[in-house]
C-alpha cells in the first residue's frame, strides 16, 4: 500500500517513537509540537535547572527547588510545542521547500491552519496555568519573553544571526528559575545568561549546517551560512566565549577554585564536540546537536556537588 503524509517519519525525528503509535488523528499535532523529538524540551528546560542550580551556590537546596524543577519542566513541555506551533505556523511555506522541514503538519498539509491555532492557545494555557505557581518578579520576567518568542520564526530572514535570537529565548528560563528561588537579580547571573546564549549560539550553529544547502537557495540566513568554510572555527570561538561567561559567573558566585571545578566536565563536553565537529556531515552534525542535552547535565552536576556535599 502506498505511504501517505501522515504515515511518513519526519527525517530528524525519532523513528518508531511513542508518537507514531499513537492515534492517526492526535499525530499531527504531536508532531507540530515536536514530540517526536524531545531533545529541544530538554534544551528549554536545563536552563532553568542549571539557573536552580547556580542559586543554590548561594542559597543552598531546599524542598521547595523540587517544586520549581517540577514546574519548569511542565512549562517547556507546554511552551516548546506552542513556540514550534508558532514557528511552524510562520513558516509553512518554507518549511515545504526544505528537504528536512517538509513532512512537518502544516507544510505537508496533514493539519489546517485553524486547528495549529487552536492547538497553539491550548498550549499557551498549559504554560499559563504553570507560571500562575511563580512569584510575581518570575511572572513578569517569564511574560517578558513573548516578544523574544513572537519574533524568532521572522529573524532568519532578515539577519544572518537568527541562532543569537534563539539563545536569547531559550535560556530565559535561567532568569525565571533563578528568580524564584532568590527573589532577586545580580551580575552573576546575566554574566550566566550571556555564557549559556553563547552556547545556544554553539550548538545551533551545529544544527543548521545540516539545511546550509536548501537554507541558500531559498534565502534563509544563519550563522551556519554566514560562518561558511570557517563554521568549525567560529563555532569554536562562540563556545570559548560561553566558556568564559560562565566562569566568570561562577567566579562572581564563589571562588575560583569552585569555578574551574564547577565549568571543568561542562568544559570537556564542548571540546569534545568541537573535536568531533564536521560541518559537512549532516548525521554527525545532528547527534553532538542532541549531545548538549549531557553537556547541561553535566553543568548542573558541576554546580550541585557543594550544595550536595553540605547536605551529606
Amino acid at each position: 500500500m502506498r505511504k501517505t503524509n501522515l504515515d511518513k517519519t519526519i527525517k530528524d525525528s525519532v523513528q518508531g517513537g511513542w508518537v507514531e503509535r499513537m492515534p492517526e488523528g492526535l499525530r499531527p499535532y504531536l508532531r507540530l509540537s515536536r514530540y517526536d523529538r524531545p531533545i529541544g524540551f530538554w534544551l528549554l528546560a536545563l536552563p532553568g535547572w542549571i539557573g536552580l542550580a547556580f542559586a543554590a551556590l548561594s542559597e543552598g537546596f531546599a524542598r521547595a527547588d523540587i517544586k520549581w524543577a517540577v514546574l519548569i519542566g511542565i512549562g517547556a513541555v507546554a511552551m516548546r510545542g506552542a513556540g514550534c506551533t508558532y514557528n511552524d505556523i510562520v513558516d509553512r511555506d518554507l518549511d515545504s521547500r526544505v528537504e528536512r522541514t517538509a513532512l512537518r503538519p502544516l507544510a505537508a498539509g496533514t493539519i489546517g491552519l485553524k486547528s495549529a491555532w487552536i492547538w497553539l492557545v491550548l498550549q499557551c494555557m498549559v504554560g499559563l496555568v504553570v507560571l500562575a505557581f511563580f512569584p510575581r518578579l518570575s511572572q513578569i520576567i517569564a511574560v517578558s519573553s513573548v516578544v523574544l518568542v513572537a519574533a524568532y520564526p521572522f529573524m532568519k530572514r532578515i539577519t544572518y544571526w537568527p541562532q543569537a535570537w534563539l539563545g536569547l529565548t531559550f535560556n530565559w528560563a535561567v532568569l525565571v528559575a533563578y528568580t524564584a528561588k532568590t527573589g532577586a537579580v545580580d551580575l552573576p547571573l546575566f554574566l550566566l545568561y550571556a555564557g549559556l546564549v553563547f552556547w545556544t549560539i554553539g550548538y545551533d550553529t551545529i544544527y543548521a549546517c545540516q539545511d546550509v544547502e536548501d537554507d541558500a537557495l531559498i534565502g534563509v540566513k544563519s550563522t551556519a551560512r554566514l560562518f561558511g568554510d570557517k563554521t568549525k572555527f567560529w563555532t569554536a570561538t562562540t563556545y570559548g566565549v560561553s566558556l568564559l561567561f560562565i566562569s566568570i559567573s561562577f567566579f562572581k558566585a564563589s571562588n575560583l577554585l569552585y569555578a574551574i571545578l564547577f565549568v571543568l566536565p561542562f568544559a570537556a563536553h564542548i571540546i569534545w564536540q568541537i573535536w568531533r565537529f564536521d560541518p559537512a556531515k549532516g548525521v554527525l552534525c545532528l547527534n553532538i546537536f542532541k549531545s548538549n542535552r549531557m553537556a547541561a547535565l553535566l553543568l548542573i552536576l558541576g554546580l550541585s556537588l557543594p550544595s550536595l556535599a553540605t547536605m551529606l
